[in-house]
């Protein structure tokens, strides 16, 4: 008896959240915002405890769960009618990279680091930051990259020798350079000491260096 109620609601909530998410709309989940998680992950936790606790009335858990449903379908009608609802709920896009610049001003309001960066970044098949003119980090976690137009389509890993204003000890390793090799050049373009930048890397003997804003 015990089995067949909990096959019977585990059935039953299958069917109720298919039904659900057709109502909700086809989104991917990178393009889920803040609203959408939260109903997702509340749904979820209703139909598992429903599930579990199978001496509960079923209709305890199917009455929260089409609210947080109406709750979501209301807030997806008003994004599509306010802009102002719609930039409080899913945020706003954030420039990162802008005219070749990193933005690290913005990036530390966002929480974003450099790490975050070239991870996207070679994701997106772009192995060096001087490739890039720009960088927006989309409200769904997305970067959208603009390359430069001289942008070769063939390029070497690079490597980064200055993150976040400090050395990368195991890049000027690769290189077997040290550090005074490091700060001779940083001179050569312009910046007196490591201080002064925030981040550098090397690609085929091409430097990019960025400096504090």
């Amino acid at each position: 008896m015990i089995i067949g109620t909990i096959i019977f609601r585990t059935i039953l909530f299958y069917i109720l959240i298919l039904i659900i998410f057709r109502v909700m709309g086809k989104r991917e989940i990178a393009e889920l915002n803040i609203l959408d998680l939260v109903v997702y992950m509340m749904i979820a936790e209703l139909v598992v405890v429903s599930i579990e606790q199978y001496d509960n009335k079923i209709i305890y858990s199917i009455v929260p769960v089409l609210a947080l449903t109406v709750i979501q379908v209301i807030s997806a009608i008003l994004s599509l009618k306010s802009k102002k609802f719609r930039d409080i709920v899913e945020g706003y896009p954030t420039i990162i990279i802008e005219n070749g610049k990193i933005k690290e001003k913005e990036m530390r309001k966002i929480r974003y680091n450099l790490d975050d960066l070239l991870l996207q970044l070679r994701a997106k098949d772009v192995m060096d930051i001087c490739d890039v003119k720009f960088a927006i980090l989309e409200p769904s976690g997305d970067l959208s990259i603009v390359k430069n137009e001289n942008t070769k389509n063939q390029k070497s890993l690079s490597i980064p020798l200055i993150m976040d204003g400090e050395i990368v000890d195991i890049g000027l390793k690769k290189l077997n350079k040290n550090q005074e090799w490091l700060e001779s050049k940083l001179k050569e373009k312009g910046f007196a000491t490591i201080d002064d930048v925030f981040y550098c890397s090397v690609t085929d003997g091409c430097f990019y260096i960025d400096g504090y804003e």
